[in-house]
């Protein structure tokens, strides 16, 4: 009876720490178990693909270089399809006997013999009639020089001439085939600017001038040009060359404008127009885009011409806040 309830309390001393613990502990163990199996379950999976890739790419490996070997021995491969035959050539018409077999190609010379290219026996042919019209030839006069101003930190400069490329003549004409174009003789040589003038430099002058007066500058400056060559060592030079820059400068050309602005403070620096011309030739530098170099010829026209009107001194202070020189 004793060793019956002896037992029974072993029974129960070993049963009561699976009844103490808690069913939460169970639930927790189930779920890391499925996070396990999950996370083994996408290893398997991803070692799947990467399995299965490593396949294709040996078999394509293998096809390559069963392709290449076979290449080399000269036989076709197992995978190429065999090549479609090239369809046999259309049956051509026998010529007629006594006539030789017809060219291959468009231009038959026995079926148009008269035609231009067929070849004719020597001694046959008719000399070729000249070419109808003059070819347009080259610009009735001299591309003007394009002076380009280097200019520094004083106001020396140069000024480099390029001449533009004479104007593209009219297209020959190439209608009638077979025909040699012969060359046209040139135009006569264009009258000379001078030659229009009156012979009288005041007259030519006063003749220009008024041009500037109404504002028809182009005019002005053929007559500017024109007192130039026909009288290029008259005391009235220097004020032509000034009013010559300003028709450009009027026109918005303001690198031809300093060019006959720095002729006149250079060449003629004594001359009545050179403290004029060299407050435009700043104005000219600043339209530029030259500031420093505008601003350089404003300083020195105060320190080379002292004597200036009062008209010169209140231009150089304007275009001095103009240009907002230092």
């Amino acid at each position: 009876m004793l060793a019956r309830r002896a037992a029974l309390a072993l029974l129960l001393a070993a049963a009561a720490p699976a009844a103490a613990q808690d069913p939460g502990d169970f639930v927790v163990r189930l779920n890391r178990l499925e996070n396990q199996v999950r996370q083994m379950s996408g290893h398997i999976e991803q070692l799947q693909f990467e399995n299965g890739q490593l396949k294709a790419q040996l078999r394509k490996f293998q096809e390559d270089v069963e392709f290449r070997f076979q290449e080399r021995a000269g036989g076709p491969p197992r995978s190429a399809a065999p090549a479609a035959a090239p369809p046999a050539p259309a049956a051509q018409p026998s010529p007629p006997p006594g006539r030789p077999p017809r060219r291959g190609d468009a231009f038959d010379p026995a079926a148009a013999p008269n035609a231009p290219g067929a070849p004719m026996q020597l001694g046959t042919t008719l000399p070729s009639p000249p070419v109808s019209g003059a070819v347009a030839g080259v610009g009735t006069g001299p591309a003007m020089p394009r002076g380009a101003i280097d200019a520094g930190p004083t106001i020396g400069s140069l000024i480099e001439e390029d001449e533009d490329a004479p104007p593209v003549g009219a297209p020959l004409d190439l209608s009638a085939a077979g025909r040699v174009a012969t060359a046209a003789p040139p135009p006569p040589p264009s009258p000379s600017i001078a030659a229009t003038g009156t012979g009288n430099p005041r007259t030519d002058y006063d003749m220009a001038y008024a041009y500037i007066l109404q504002r028809q500058y182009e005019q002005a400056e053929m007559g500017l040009r024109q007192f130039l060559q026909s009288h290029p060592r008259d005391r009235l030079v220097p004020d032509a060359i000034y009013w010559l820059g300003e028709s450009y400068l009027q026109r918005n050309r303001p690198r031809e404008a300093a060019e006959q602005f720095l002729k006149v403070s250079t060449e003629h620096a004594r001359a009545g127009k050179a403290p004029d011309a060299m407050l435009k030739l700043g104005i000219s530098l600043n339209a530029l885009g030259a500031r420093d170099q505008a601003c350089a010829t404003f300083a020195e026209l105060g320190r080379k011409y002292p004597e200036a009107s009062n008209s010169v001194r209140q231009g150089v202070e304007r275009e001095l806040k103009r240009a907002r020189c230092a």
